[in-house]
């Protein structure tokens, strides 16, 4: 089923639980004695959970024969491949499918500005990861957005079997996003790629330093994390670039790619500090240089280093040897 089955191991997750969900009730209500047993639900109410469970089952067992979705809302194509838009804790979402499903179900979540130098995630979808995108753009990484993601993660971890350890990709201001997320969640995080990022509100949009101003996003940053004055918000200590050490304990890779003459968010507020502060907490972060290069453009004319990174970090064991099986074949976007 795990090999053979697109929604394997998510319909064995669900018919491991109805199992369980069965036995304790069937021997709480016998009055079993036996030691180190759950207390069951009262079988009626557990009978009624297994109904449910076995809707689920089947509906994902159908969808092997295209009979169903393996997620809800519109399906539409997205350069070659199935992109399924949904709505998750009121906000939308996007989930891209690959072809074939790598083992454990890796998966790639971006922070911001999905779709923008696609050739990342098409290397990656042929290697059997799915793309994903939440859309909370005016929310930059604030506790709201943070709960927002928490909501999604667990709607796909658990209803859909993603794999437990996420990629989070985090371009310019999707870095607040990914950081956030990840500082509030490390044990969630496979590794962070970070393009130019936000990583200290400070810089951008607030520009209180070399970074360029944007006085609309900086309303948000005070509204969205409920400061009542630049003063306040200057104090605040949660940014990225304060907020590392959960991630370094919890090993999290990192990668940035920057312009070293980033006129927006200068990498010197921003990239350098994480580099700085990282290797401090004994953190291992990569950074590849882009000389000379400003803002934009984003991404790298060759993605492999960024692929390669994603791929050894959140795929597990058995989609290497499931890729390797396949010849290690260059996908599309590679």
């Amino acid at each position: 089923m795990l090999t053979t089955h697109p929604n394997g191991e998510q319909l064995l997750k669900l018919i491991q639980q109805k199992q369980r969900l069965l036995k304790d009730a069937w021997l709480t209500d016998t009055g079993h004695r036996r030691p180190g047993m759950s207390k069951g639900l009262p079988l009626a109410a557990a009978q009624t959970k297994a109904a449910e469970l076995q809707s689920e089952i089947q509906r994902l067992d159908r969808a092997r024969d295209g009979d169903a979705a393996p997620f809800p809302g519109k399906k539409s194509m997205w350069n070659g491949f199935y992109r399924y838009d949904f709505t998750v804790s009121g906000k939308p979402v996007l989930v891209v499918a690959p072809k074939s499903i790598a083992p454990g179900k890796p998966w790639a979540w971006h922070g911001e500005f999905f779709g923008h130098k696609p050739n990342p995630d098409l290397a990656l979808l042929g290697r059997g990861f799915h793309i994903v995108y939440m859309s909370v753009p005016d929310m930059l990484g604030a506790p709201e957005a943070v709960a927002h993601w928490n909501a999604l993660y667990a709607e796909l971890t658990e209803k859909h079997g993603f794999a437990g350890k996420v990629a989070l990709v985090g371009l310019s201001r999707g870095g607040l996003y990914c950081y956030n997320w990840a500082a509030a969640n490390p044990d969630k995080v496979a590794c962070i790629y970070a393009d130019a990022p936000v990583c200290d509100f400070k810089s951008w949009p607030g520009a209180f330093g070399k970074g360029k101003r944007s006085d609309r996003d900086w309303q948000l940053v005070l509204e969205h994390y409920g400061f009542k004055s630049d003063a306040e918000a200057k104090a605040y200590t949660k940014n990225p670039v304060d907020n590392l050490a959960p991630l370094a304990a919890a090993n999290v890779p990192l990668l940035h790619v920057f312009g070293d003459a980033d006129e927006v968010v200068p990498w010197e507020e921003n990239t350098r500090i994480v580099a700085e502060r990282y290797k401090q907490l004994g953190g291992n972060i990569v950074l590849i240089r882009k000389p000379g290069v400003r803002h934009h453009p984003h991404g790298l004319d060759d993605s492999t280093p960024i692929v390669d990174f994603i791929w050894a970090h959140a795929a597990n064991t058995d989609a290497k040897s499931w890729r390797a099986s396949q010849g290690n074949l260059r996908p599309q976007g590679e």
